[in-house]
């Protein structure tokens, strides 16, 4: 959420903003400073007769009965008064946070102008792509042969994207998964095992809803299944004043991920690399109110996937991703795109987001400065491992002539075995 003010002196920025960012019709930003202009004004009644009622509540007990009778009246009027303006000020914060909610993040300077991936800008490729003497097979004709990856039963039982892994395909997406948790144990990150299913104000909160709400699963009717465990592990501080001295906070989680991959129909339907529950290792950090140092940990967090791909031998390049493919929460984002021989290019398997104050003003969390002055926390969040799509890139890059496939080094340690036959 952005301050209210920012909107107000920022008004051209932020509708550049919202037409960069694809969301045109999603809000209205004249409604909206009307709308808060009447709040406020009414706001200033409503203070106004407050502090009258206050002075007359004082008056009435030092003043003679004759009097008394005259300011019990006046304070009637009041008070009558002030419950219309109330219940007006409650009708115009309402249609605000209606209206507020829906408003973007900006973007930073150095992002992209563009409306689709095209304008993407690849800042660097690492890792030597692999060459074969035969024609590489993609995932799934791998995974069937193999006996690990089963999507007819799987679409049997789950319906459209549905998927079993078995024997040692399961073993292998716990040894990237296991792999990736000690990875992040190593960096200082502290372990949670998060709610997988939240209340519909932390999805709000998170920047998730509204405008992804019908990609997301809804369980109850007061709660809906996460797409990613960064909901949950930012939330766990929501309405919480924090002190300085403990940031940055460093936490990380492994959840199941639930996505309804709303407007990806015909999209990627073969294999695993599209599917509407998967596993993944996110890892966030809360900074202080600094630009700066959220450019330093967006770096540092990337670096600790880079480390995780570079580790498994594959190779991935680094895109910053244009307007048109931030999400609306986001300031910046950069996806890594691992190398997939069978498609004969990258795709993406990670995305690092720093979204500045956003998520925290909406959930309330802040911190307290050294000169005990509140602040909002800055947020950043990035993917550590996504299985099984980090799975399928493994099974492609490593197969064999004859249809075995190599397990990476790094892994061996958590699979005790060395090859898939």
């Amino acid at each position: 959420m952005l301050d209210i003010n920012f909107i107000r002196e920022n008004l051209g920025l932020l509708r550049e903003t919202i037409k960069n960012k694809q969301l045109e019709g999603t809000v209205d930003v004249d409604k909206l400073i009307k709308v808060y202009d009447k709040y406020s004004d009414v706001l200033r009644q409503v203070e106004t007769k407050r502090n009258l009622r206050n002075n007359l509540s004082d008056a009435i007990s030092k003043v003679s009965p004759e009097e008394k009778s005259k300011l019990v009246k006046e304070a009637v009027q009041i008070k009558e008064d002030l419950k219309k303006l109330e219940d007006e000020l409650s009708k115009y914060k309402i249609e605000l946070d209606k209206l507020l909610v829906w408003v973007p993040n900006v973007y930073a300077s150095d992002v992209p102008i563009g409306k689709d991936e095209s304008k993407n800008v690849v800042l660097r490729k690492e890792g030597k792509v692999p060459q074969f003497d035969f024609t590489p097979k993609d995932h799934l004709e791998l995974g069937e042969k193999l006996g690990i990856i089963d999507v007819q039963r799987g679409t049997k039982v789950a319906g459209f994207r549905g998927y079993y892994l078995l024997g040692r395909g399961v073993e292998l997406e716990q040894a990237i998964l296991r792999f990736a948790l000690d990875l992040m144990k190593s960096r200082g990150f502290v372990e949670l095992r998060v709610p997988w299913m939240v209340k519909p104000e932390f999805l709000f909160g998170t920047g998730f809803f509204p405008w992804g709400e019908d990609d997301h699963y809804k369980v109850e009717e007061d709660k809906s299944l996460i797409g990613t465990a960064e909901v949950s592990l930012i939330s766990y501080y929501a309405n919480e004043v924090l002190d300085e001295k403990d940031l940055p906070i460093k936490l990380f989680g492994a959840s199941p991920c639930f996505r309804r991959e709303v407007g990806s129909y015909g999209k990627d339907t073969k294999g695993v690399f599209r599917i509407h529950e998967f596993m993944k290792v996110e890892q966030v950090v809360l900074i202080p109110a600094d630009e700066n140092l959220s450019k330093e940990w967006h770096e540092k967090m990337i670096s600790y996937s880079e480390e995780f791909l570079k580790a498994l031998g594959l190779s991935y390049q680094v895109v910053l991703m244009c307007t048109g493919e931030l999400g609306a929460p986001q300031y910046k984002k950069i996806d890594l795109n691992t190398w997939f021989p069978s498609q004969n290019k990258y795709r993406e398997t990670h995305s690092a987001s720093c979204l500045l104050d956003f998520q925290a003003r909406r959930l309330g969390i802040k911190y307290r400065g050294k000169g005990h002055e509140s602040k909002y926390v800055y947020t950043l969040n990035n993917t550590v491992a996504a299985t099984p799509r980090l799975l399928a890139a493994i099974l492609e890059n490593y197969q064999q002539k004859d249809e075995s496939v190599v397990i990476p080094e790094a892994l061996r340690k958590y699979t005790n075995f060395d090859v898939i036959k």
